[in-house]
């Protein structure tokens, strides 16, 4: 399937929220978030060598947002913009050039979705994908039953191909099937769910 999509296809790598809040210890800790961090580095090595865009999303949330307990949301206070939980995981290694999206930023916006950001600019990232010619996302990080799902997809909805890296994503399963579920949503949006080998030669063949 991939020698035939790579002749055609423009591909990018968007890393999801791949936080200090979301990684071991972490206000919001992903059980087992800091296992995504090697696979995703790889793709990031592999996707600056071919030049493919990379953009990187992190929550940045106002310290009241509504996404908050307390504030009538769901989830415990995390990834509050220029603070250390909202930053990258020390151990991961985004280029110079990756663009990143900020998410989440309004007082009653809970940001799952990469395409509910914004970049530096102000572009949205759709914007950005449509400027660059971008007709496919590798999708990796966190956490996969919700901001992993919601830009998977938000990007299916936008007529994106989508490929889900399984070693490079982890769930929160708040209820048990939470990540079986989204799995097969994505699944059946469209998006295919790849191994890393598989993800590293299409980044390859997709620059």
């Amino acid at each position: 399937m991939y020698s035939q999509m790579s002749s055609v296809i423009r591909t990018a790598l968007l890393v999801v929220d791949v936080q200090n809040d979301f990684c071991a210890g972490g206000a919001l800790a992903v059980p087992q978030g800091d296992r995504v961090v090697d696979p995703i580095n790889r793709l990031l090595a592999a996707s600056a060598a071919a030049r493919v865009a990379i953009f990187a999303t992190r929550d940045w949330h106002p310290l009241g947002s509504s996404h908050f307990m307390g504030r009538g949301g769901q989830w415990p206070v995390h990834c509050v913009a220029d603070t250390p939980g909202a930053a990258f995981h020390p151990l991961l290694r985004l280029p110079d050039a990756t663009a990143v999206v900020s998410k989440g930023q309004a007082l009653d916006s809970d940001g799952y979705s990469a395409f509910d950001g914004t970049l530096p600019a102000g572009e949205t990232l759709a914007a950005a994908l449509d400027q660059r010619n971008v007709d496919h996302l590798t999708v990796c990080g966190l956490a996969t039953d919700y901001c992993v799902r919601a830009s998977v997809l938000d990007a299916r909805t936008g007529g994106l191909g989508v490929s889900v890296v399984r070693e490079a994503i982890a769930a929160v399963n708040l209820k048990p099937g939470d990540e079986t579920g989204a799995l097969e949503e994505m699944r059946a949006a469209g998006a295919a769910l790849v191994s890393l080998d598989e993800a590293l030669a299409l980044v390859g063949a997709g620059a």
